[in-house]
C-alpha cells in the first residue's frame, strides 16, 4: 500500500500535548505506524559520556508520534485527508479538501 504520508511533508499535530504545532516529516516508521516530526514531541535523554561524545548529559531529541496523530498540511495551511488518483500513468496523493496533487 502506498504511504499517505512521506519523508518530507509538512504535518500538523492532531492530538497531544503538541496539538496544533506543525512541522517537518524527518522519518516516517511503516513497521510501527509512526513518523518523527521535527521540532515536536520533545523528550530528555540522559547520556554517559561516551569517546564521540566526552561531555554526556541531558540532550532533546524528538520522540515518534502514532501517524493517526497527525494529519497533511494543504496550501491553505489546514489539516487534510490524503487521497490517491491516477494521472496519465502515475499515481500521485492528492489533498481531499482542496484536491491539489500533494
Amino acid at each position: 500500500m502506498a504511504a499517505k504520508i512521506k519523508k518530507g511533508d509538512n504535518v500538523v499535530v492532531l492530538t497531544g500535548k503538541d496539538k496544533g504545532r506543525t512541522g517537518q516529516v524527518l522519518q516516517v516508521l511503516p513497521t510501527e505506524n509512526r513518523v518523527v516530526v521535527q521540532g515536536v514531541n520533545m523528550v530528555q535523554r540522559h547520556t554517559r559520556p561516551t569517546q564521540a561524545d566526552p561531555q554526556g548529559g541531558i540532550k532533546h531529541k524528538e520522540a515518534s508520534l502514532h501517524l493517526s496523530n497527525v494529519a497533511i498540511v494543504d496550501a491553505n495551511g489546514k489539516a487534510t485527508r490524503v487521497g490517491f488518483k491516477v494521472e496519465g500513468d502515475k499515481k500521485v496523493r492528492f489533498a481531499k479538501s482542496t484536491g491539489d496533487v500533494i
